[in-house]
């Protein structure tokens, strides 16, 4: 983990109070620095209720080894924000994030795109869905 002194002095968490930023929109800030950036890409703080920190991680393993170092995530936060603020941290497994998914270009045979309606094999059925495709299109 990072040192929590080093982070803040780099985020300017003085700054961002005195911009008028409210307590509880601080706390999430303060997860990063208290936390570090590898535990931050496996944990995020989804919100505040009362002074416990409710923090989604990715899977059981990361919310048992959480679970283990609250009380030092606990310390570190209280250096960032008001110590009263974040008494407790409640883990929660997260749904599982989608990954970007990437444009696919349609396979073309020849010159000609790939018309759906070739995978129709009885040729009646492949006529009418072509007549019908083309009725609902017009």
């Amino acid at each position: 983990m990072e040192r929590a002194g080093k982070i803040i002095g780099k985020m300017r968490l003085k700054a961002v109070v005195a911009a008028g930023v409210k307590t509880y929109q601080l706390a999430p800030r303060a997860w990063t620095a208290a936390v570090g950036k590898t535990i931050a890409a496996h944990s995020r703080p989804a919100f505040l209720d009362g002074n416990t920190l409710i923090v989604e991680v990715d899977d059981v393993i990361w919310m048992s080894q959480l679970r283990s170092l609250e009380a030092q995530i606990l310390s570190r936060i209280g250096k960032v924000v008001d110590a009263q603020m974040i008494q407790r941290i409640e883990f929660r497994i997260a749904p599982p994030r989608r990954r970007p998914g990437t444009a696919s270009a349609p396979s073309r045979t020849g010159a000609h795109p790939v018309d759906e309606a070739d995978s129709i094999e009885d040729p009646v059925l492949r006529r009418v869905y072509i007549s019908s495709r083309r009725k609902e299109t017009a």
